[in-house]
C-alpha cells in the first residue's frame, strides 16, 4: 500500500517549523528520520495532509552534555548516539540501543522520533521513563520541558500537543554509586518486545524499575523496598539475589502488566518474562552500583 497524498514542505528554522506545524491546524505530521512514521502513512494509518521535515532547521543535530543532562537533539540519529563516546555518561543509551531495531534503521532513525512515536513495546521511552528524563517541546507559546513520566499517555499517545515539536530530549548522566539494568525478549532481534525492564539503582537511594511491551505505555515504579528485602534474604549470596527478587517481584508483574495478551504471547506469560528478567536486571544493576561505589 502506498501514503495517501500530502504535502512536504523543508523549513531551515525552528520558527518556521512551528508555524508551518500550527498552520495545519492539527494536520501535520512531524519528521526526521522517519523510521516509525514512513511505515505507518505506507499502511494509512495516518494520513497527513502536510508532512514538515525538520532535518534543514538550524540548532536540532544538538548532542552535548550540559548542565548534568546529555541533550539530544531532534535531528541526532541513534546510530551517532550509541558509538558516540559522550554517551557513555548515560550507560542505558548503551545497554538499549542495540536493540532498536536493526542497524540500517538506527542509522536514520532518530532517539527523539521514537520517543515522538510511542510505541509502548520501544525501547528508548522505557529508558527515558527509569532515568526521570525531561522531554523538551516547542510550540507557538515557546518551550516546556515535560517530565518523561508524564509524557506518555497511552499507545502512540503523548502530552505533545497538535501545534509543538519534539525538539530535544534531556536524560541525566549517570553518578557515582548508581547502577543500571536492560533486558527484553523479543520473538527475533530487531523486534519490538513481548517484555522488556529497564533499572536503575542508586546506592542508598532509590531502585526504579520501567516495564515495556507489558501494558499501553511505559511503566515506572520503586522497588526499593523489594530490593532491600531480597538483599536481607540473600545474606551476601550474589548468586541467590536474583532469585530472591524473581520471588518477591511477584506482585509489581501482577500490578505492572496489565496486557491481556495477543497473537504473539499471552498476559500469563509475559508477566513471567518480566518477573524473572525484572530479578535478574535489578540484581545486576545493585551489584554494579556497589562497584561503582567502591
Amino acid at each position: 500500500m502506498k501514503a495517501a497524498p500530502f504535502a512536504y514542505v523543508r523549513p531551515s528554522s525552528l520558527p518556521e517549523a512551528v508555524a508551518e506545524l500550527g498552520g495545519t491546524g492539527g494536520g501535520g505530521k512531524v519528521i526526521a528520520g522517519g523510521q516509525s512514521l514512513t511505515p505507518v502513512l505506507a499502511m494509512r494509518l495516518a494520513r497527513p495532509d502536510t508532512l514538515i521535515d525538520i532535518n534543514a532547521v538550524d540548532g536540532l543535530d544538538r548532542f552535548a552534555r550540559r548542565d548534568g543532562f546529555l541533550e539530544i537533539g531532534a535531528t541526532v540519529r541513534q546510530r551517532r548516539v550509541e558509538h558516540d563516546p559522550a554517551s557513555a555518561a548515560v550507560p542505558l543509551l548503551g545497554m538499549a540501543l542495540p536493540w532498536v531495531g536493526h542497524r540500517e534503521l538506527r542509522s536514520r532513525g532518530t532517539v527523539c522520533g521514537s520517543l515522538a512515536h510511542a510505541d509502548p513495546a520501544a525501547e528508548l521511552p522505557a529508558v527515558a521513563c527509569c532515568l526521570a528524563a525531561e522531554i523538551v517541546a516547542t510550540g507557538p507559546g515557546g518551550q516546556r520541558r515535560i517530565p518523561a513520566r508524564e509524557f506518555f499517555s497511552g499507545a502512540m499517545t503523548t502530552a505533545l500537543e497538535p501545534d509543538e515539536i519534539l525538539t530535544a530530549v534531556r536524560l541525566p548522566v549517570a553518578r557515582a554509586g548508581e547502577g543500571f539494568g536492560f533486558a527484553e525478549i523479543a520473538r527475533r532481534h530487531g523486534d519490538f518486545a513481548l517484555a522488556g525492564v529497564v533499572v536503575a539503582v542508586r546506592v542508598g537511594g532509590e531502585a526504579v524499575l520501567t516495564g515495556f511491551g507489558v501494558s499501553d505505555r511505559p511503566v515506572t515504579t520503586d522497588v526499593s523496598g523489594v530490593l532491600d528485602e531480597a538483599v536481607r534474604a540473600a545474606c551476601g549470596d550474589r548468586g541467590r539475589l536474583a532469585e530472591e527478587l524473581g520471588e518477591r517481584l511477584a506482585p509489581v508483574a501482577d500490578e505492572l502488566v496489565d496486557t491481556e495478551g495477543d497473537a504473539h504471547a499471552s498476559g500469563d506469560y509475559r508477566r513471567r518474562l518480566f518477573r524473572v528478567l525484572a530479578g535478574r536486571e535489578l540484581a545486576k544493576a545493585y551489584h554494579r552500583a556497589h562497584e561503582e561505589k567502591a
